[in-house]
């Protein structure tokens, strides 16, 4: 979409924060459009973004340190209000002419902050509430002396520039991150910044954006053909519901079922786009075409591999049936693009994910990205609005290679029985236990452990079943779910009297990090 859409907008710059992705989220519920751009963004390019306000994210680095990331002094002679947020803060102060040190301790955790200047529009309605107020502190250097033009708002005990400000030319610095829960009247703080100092209405809306697209994808498009990977997945299905909104029979979906799939999801899809939504929709069977390939491979990279090949081969072969198609719909959302771009440079691989691009550049097709704007919150609404049903837009995650990689060691058809069994199970207990939508994942995992149990006074000796429900807001890192033990019995239950070849059902208490949310 042009940024001409939207007439308010924050541009972020993205000095490596763990909280810059919440930075933005924070800004979208007050209904501002923004988006996250590297600090090295040339100054033509802001302008040409045109932003009511610019925010400076928070980093690891020291402003002091020969290598650590910086921005063009320029931008401070725009005329636009400027917050910087810790890095932020003190990358401002550095490069205005103040002094910034490296503090003998990191200042970690929950801090008082106590406001110097309670009726400064950066606190209104915050400060009438009376008292500290409790913020969440994260840095290494501190604020020494403040650039010419600056004034203290806020100390904190160890902090005395906790809450800074130039009101003449509207630059302002909080020590603390006030995008993180932690942070009391954090997200109030922001609000006053970009309505109150950047001027902005709070016009942006998802209502908004699905008309936009559905209008920007004609355009692209114009009187060409696309076709779309349909996973049943939230991002493919709000993708692919957008597209064929704006061009109707010329999208044509492609449904591969490589045998990995939980329970009764080709069937869903089948019945919501073929039969509901009337899309277009070729459905491959390539169950035992994936069997074959997955035999005897339990190295988990080898297995996403492989998987990643073959999918692209299959997809490849059913599109060139279709004959000429001229576009490739991908249900590519804003962290995947901020990922790419990122401030943080490559990153060690934890393990192959889908990033920005996906199928090969030899298919030669032009990508249609409807909703690399939004983050999975808003791809949701967007679902909605589209008219798909709550089942689908309101699904967990569910990773490409699929159950591939919740069966630990080789995959064969008796193991993806056991696995899908048992993880039916755990859904169905959990969404009538009203927790299905309390969590952010919840799936089934098969163990190659065996262990002694005793099934009707017999002594067996079968597999285990590890069940993994975690909480989190957008799996950077996560928390696992405390639920009910009365749940969790009935659960284990089930699974051991039902699926054949399980006695044993562990939970897994792992947060991320240091584990990762899926075990492969």
């Amino acid at each position: 979409m042009s940024v001409d859409a939207h007439r308010d907008r924050i541009l972020i710059l993205d000095f490596g924060s763990q909280y810059t992705q919440l930075i933005a989220r924070r800004i979208r519920e007050q209904r501002v459009y923004c988006e996250i751009h590297p600090p090295t963004i040339g100054l033509e390019e802001v302008r040409a973004f045109g932003p009511a306000g610019i925010v400076l994210s928070g980093g690891p680095s020291s402003v002091l340190a020969p290598e650590s990331p910086t921005l063009d002094p320029a931008l401070f002679e725009l005329g636009l209000p400027v917050l910087g947020i810790c890095y932020g803060l003190q990358l401002m102060a550095h490069l205005l002419g103040g002094r910034v040190e490296r503090a003998d301790d990191h200042e970690y955790g929950r801090a008082r902050l106590s406001l110097d200047q309670p009726d400064h529009a950066l606190f209104a309605g915050v400060a009438a509430k009376g008292g500290n107020h409790t913020v969440w502190m994260s840095h290494g250097d501190r604020v020494l002396a403040l650039p010419p033009g600056f004034e203290v708002l806020g100390t904190s005990e160890n902090s005395p520039f906790a809450a800074v400000g130039d009101d003449a030319r509207q630059f302002y610095g909080l020590q603390f991150h006030p995008e993180v829960v932690h942070t009391e009247d954090g997200a109030a703080i922001l609000a006053n910044f970009v309505h109150g100092l950047c001027g902005c209405s709070g016009s942006w809306t998802v209502e908004a954006f699905v008309e936009e697209a559905v209008a920007v994808v004609r355009t692209q498009v114009g009187e060409g053909r696309a076709v779309c990977g349909l996973s049943g997945g939230v991002d493919s299905s709000v993708a692919a519901a957008l597209v064929h909104r704006a061009l109707g029979d010329r999208l044509t979906c492609i449904f591969v079922d490589h045998g990995l799939l939980r329970q009764g999801e080709r069937l869903e899809v089948e019945k919501e786009f073929g039969e509901h939504l009337n899309v277009r929709l070729i459905v491959v069977d390539a169950r035992e075409r994936f069997l074959r390939a997955l035999a005897g491979v339990t190295d988990p990279e080898r297995k996403r591999r492989i998987i990643g090949h073959l999918f692209i081969e299959v997809f490849e072969e059913e599109a060139q049936r279709l004959g000429e198609v001229d576009f490739l719909v991908q249900g590519t959302l804003y962290p995947d693009v901020i990922e790419s771009v990122s401030v943080r440079g490559p990153s060690a691989t934890i393990k192959t994910h889908h990033n920005v691009g996906g199928l090969p550049e030899r298919m030669r097709l032009a990508l249609v990205e409807p909703l690399r704007e939004l983050f999975k919150d808003e791809v949701r609404d967007a679902g909605r609005l589209l008219g798909l049903p709550e089942s689908m837009v309101g699904r967990h995650p569910f990773p490409g290679p699929g159950l591939a990689i919740r069966i630990l060691g080789e995959v064969t058809e008796e193991r993806l029985r056991v696995l899908r069994q048992a993880d039916a199970i755990l859904i169905e207990e959990i969404r009538r236990a009203g927790w299905y939508d309390k969590i952010w994942q919840a799936f089934a995992v098969f163990l190659p452990v065996q262990s002694v149990g005793v099934m009707g006074d017999e002594r067996t000796y079968e597999n285990a079943i590890g069940l993994r429900c975690v909480s989190s807001v957008d799996a950077m890192t996560a928390d696992w779910s405390r639920l009910p033990h009365d749940l969790l019995a009935a659960i284990s239950s089930r699974i051991t009297n039902e699926v054949g070849g399980v006695n044993r059902v562990v939970y897994d208490v792992s947060s991320k990090p240091p584990a990762t949310i899926e075990w492969e």
